[in-house]
């Protein structure tokens, strides 16, 4: 599929090449703005555009091509420094500079003591942050996860001396090793070089790991039952849920979520550790360590393997990682897929849910089953085929009440038979409701054989006023007279436009259905002559 959509639009660009370079003999200089273009828009790289041209003796303007690659970053830059965060920026790189990058203890404890290197506020450095006050902090080493690779940072309490108590929101990382805690005060005044404790929330980050090693043992459960074209495009790994994106070119059936599902916790029942080793990027890739297209690494990484593979006894999943996971396969207590779809072409994403939050999840699912069955009077096994039932009989009471419906309108109103001769024509001419538009047709269709020779029109109002027109002409009367010619004259009554069909059928409609009835005299005259 990404080859066709290639070709496509290499296709599309090959046409405009072929157009903007079809008045050039050899020796022309082919536009720049053209090529680049090109480049921006149909993925043609600049050598493709002179390997194609050279053959005809035809350059390229590279120099303004170049000036129009420029033209083209110098309005991103400006964009970016109209979105409000350059200065808040400004104010990382020169704490960074100043301060270092930020020591994480986080894989190793859940609490350290920390000195406050920095406080910001409303994008401004600042001595201290009062009780009730919120603002950004740094120390220089930390237990805090920052929000990364998918991962969301972590939140927990501070304390210090003199009393200062602190809530810790969230923790994010700026210019790749820079963390930074979203502080509130509660009591005391937290400032600069303060020395102070840092306890993450146990709970939350527990929730975490458990998604996060979730995460790697589906994406290698995908790779096993879709194939090795399986590679993440995307996750979210938080405490109450985990999305995984990943390349696949279709949806995937019931069967095949229920086996990517059963990989994935028969690793969890087998409770195998979870190993994380520091190798340098080289080798840990050479090793079978799964990284990440696009990706960023350092000179050394952290691989993370857990399970192992019962047919050769390599590991089951080895990724690089830098994120937290759990100690063994069975903290992460169950997983369980509760959705699977499309993001974007080629491109599907999983949702799942573990441990606490899944038996929430499906003890709910099972609550809403077993009041289900009971309010239906059946057993939950016996839930599905009970349904079943009841929507058939449920459409054949509304395919009974349609016919029921259609046998009144064409019954007459009131007694009245709606049968008038127009010169040596009869004609069937009648306002009807309750009726579905789309069911008009048929009665018409009922009508002209009823008729026999003749003309039928019939005008189903709706509950919002509306109306539909449906005229219908026997076949001995198509050279006679054109139903779509009376249906457009009953629409025009009606306040609309148009309408069409067939000689023998047509049909249309307009807004104001209190014009019923000048409709159907409108058809009359138009039938008269």
């Amino acid at each position: 599929m990404e080859e066709r959509r290639f070709r496509r639009t290499l296709e599309r660009g090959l046409g405009l090449l072929e157009e903007e370079s079809a008045g050039l003999t050899s020796g022309a200089r082919f536009p720049g703005d053209v090529a680049f273009k090109l480049y921006d828009t149909y993925g043609f790289p600049l050598d493709l555009t002179e390997d194609a041209l050279r053959g005809r003796g035809i350059h390229v303007d590279t120099d303004a091509f170049k000036t129009a690659m420029e033209r083209q970053k110098a309005d991103a830059r400006a964009a970016w420094q109209g979105s409000g965060e350059a200065a808040t920026d400004a104010v990382w790189f020169a704490l960074r500079e100043r301060e270092g990058a930020t020591e994480f203890l986080g894989y190793d404890t859940e609490s350290a003591e920390g000195v406050v290197r920095a406080l910001v506020r409303d994008g401004v450095e600042v001595d201290e942050l009062k009780a009730g006050e919120q603002g950004l902090l740094v120390v220089n080493q930390t237990p805090f996860y920052g929000e990364s690779g998918g991962q969301v940072g972590d939140s927990g309490r501070l304390a210090g001396e003199g009393g200062i108590v602190a809530e810790i929101l969230n923790t994010q990382k700026k210019l790749g090793d820079l963390f930074v805690h979203d502080v509130r005060v509660k009591d005391g005044a937290l400032r600069v070089g303060a020395a102070v404790a840092l306890s993450v929330d146990h709970a939350r980050r527990s929730a975490v790991r458990a998604n996060h090693s979730a995460t790697h043992l589906l994406h290698e459960a995908l790779r096993r039952v879709l194939g090795d074209h399986v590679a993440q495009k995307g996750s979210l790994v938080a405490p109450d849920r985990l999305r995984f994106d990943f390349s696949h070119p279709k949806p995937l059936s019931q069967a095949e979520l229920v086996q990517v599902e059963d990989i994935a916790n028969a690793y969890v029942l087998r409770n195998e550790p979870v190993d994380t080793r520091l190798m340098a990027v080289d080798e840990a890739i050479e090793s079978g360590a799964r990284a990440l297209f696009g990706e960023k690494y350092g000179d050394e990484v952290r691989v993370v393997s857990m399970g192992t593979d019962p047919g050769n006894g390599a590991p089951y999943s080895v990724e690089l990682c830098g994120g937290t996971h759990v100690s063994r396969t069975g903290d992460i207590g169950i997983v369980s897929i509760v959705s699977e779809g499309a993001v974007a072409s080629g491109v599907r994403r999983l949702e799942a849910l573990t441990a606490t939050t899944a038996r929430h999840h499906l003890n709910a699912a099972n609550a809403a089953l077993q009041s289900a069955a009971a309010s239906l009077k059946t057993v939950p096994s016996d839930l599905d085929a009970r349904i079943t039932a009841l929507v058939e009989e449920r459409r054949k009471l509304e395919r009974d009440l349609a016919d029921a419906r259609k046998r009144l309108a064409m019954g007459g109103a009131g007694g009245e038979e709606p049968l008038r001769t127009v010169g040596d024509v009869k004609l069937m001419a009648k306002q009807v409701s309750g009726i579905e538009l789309k069911d008009l047709k048929s009665l018409v269709d009922e009508g002209k054989k009823r008729l026999g020779s003749g003309v039928v029109a019939i005008v189903g109002v709706t509950d919002d006023g509306k109306a539909g027109l449906v005229v219908g002409v026997t076949a001995d009367l198509v050279a006679r007279f054109d139903a779509q010619k009376l249906v457009r004259a009953g629409v025009e009554a009606l306040g609309g436009k148009g309408g069409g069909g067939r000689p023998d059928m047509a049909q249309g409609g307009g807004p104001d259905a209190a014009k019923a009835d000048a409709a159907l005299a409108a058809i009359e005259s138009a039938l008269a002559g």
